[in-house]
């Protein structure tokens, strides 16, 4: 039953979900369920709701959300300018997904391993964030603290624990690792006018052959460009599709709970009067 329960709230405390909630005002079956078995019966606001179920999963289930939502409060806003820092979120690179992403003067890889996570994985996903990034640190509760430092003792990668009272708090600072980046998987990551831009900034002029053989010239190309150059430039092209622009929504407006949400939806980002409509609502289930 409490798995079943814990299903719901990471359903919930999702982008698209959030984004529909907001979109049509309607309670789904999923959301009643969570309200029933974590909220206090009374006069409900949708903010109220959602406030007092992120209070459930701060004392007893903090899930992949919670740590996001923590990262993004803790790293991003309290401590670099969201005006000049960028971040990513579920970033394919390689065989991995990067959790969570900061750019500054930096490209920086949070990789997350809740209470529910095994380490199986893990190193095989370190080896992949190297190919793109120099900084990579892995997040974990006390619980887990131990055993993570234990794994990476000998490693470049740092350590944040997250706190009981919901601080980080780094335990080992990542060193900078550059041994393993790939033209080839950073040229992966990036679209088609993004590495456009790129060789046309190097050579002044784009490859002259057939569709076919395009991409495999491009990336010829972008090869014989210096590696730490070109990871600079991949930096630069990822931090340009997240960064807040001055008509962007004030992410510190949010309740706290929602500033990761806020941040990575297309949607509503920059509809900060919809979004307080929404959460003034009152709920009935």
């Amino acid at each position: 039953m409490e798995r079943m329960n814990q299903y719901l709230i990471n359903k919930v405390f999702t982008v698209p979900y959030i984004d529909r909630l907001v979109d049509t005002r309607n309670v789904p079956d999923s959301l009643c369920q969570c309200i029933k078995r974590y909220v206090k019966s009374g006069d409900l606001t949708y903010g109220n709701a959602i406030s007092q179920i992120y209070s459930y999963m701060n004392n007893n289930y903090r899930n992949e959300y919670y740590y996001k939502n923590t990262i993004f409060n803790k790293l991003l806003i309290e401590k670099h300018d969201l005006y000049n820092t960028a971040a990513l979120t579920e970033l394919p690179i390689s065989n991995s997904k990067a959790d969570f992403v900061m750019i500054n003067g930096k490209g920086v890889v949070y990789e997350i391993k809740t209470d529910l996570d095994n380490f199986i994985r893990l190193q095989n996903q370190i080896d992949d964030y190297y190919k793109v990034f120099s900084y990579v640190y892995v997040v974990v509760s006390k619980k887990q603290i131990e055993k993570v430092k234990e794994a990476l003792e000998t490693s470049t990668v740092g350590i944040y624990e997250l706190t009981k009272k919901g601080n980080l708090i780094c335990r080992k600072k990542a060193m900078c690792n550059r041994n393993n980046l790939s033209h080839e998987v950073m040229f992966q990551l990036l679209r088609k006018q993004e590495f456009e831009k790129i060789i046309m900034d190097y050579y002044k002029v784009l490859p002259d052959v057939n569709a076919f053989q395009y991409y495999r010239e491009c990336l010829k190309w972008i090869k014989k460009i210096n590696l730490i150059t070109f990871q600079k430039k991949v930096m630069e092209c990822l931090k340009q599709r997240t960064l807040l622009v001055i008509d962007d929504i004030e992410v510190k407006d949010i309740p706290y709970e929602l500033r990761f949400y806020i941040y990575f939806s297309k949607k509503y980002r920059n509809k900060s009067k919809k979004i307080n409509d929404f959460l003034s609502q009152k709920v009935e289930v």
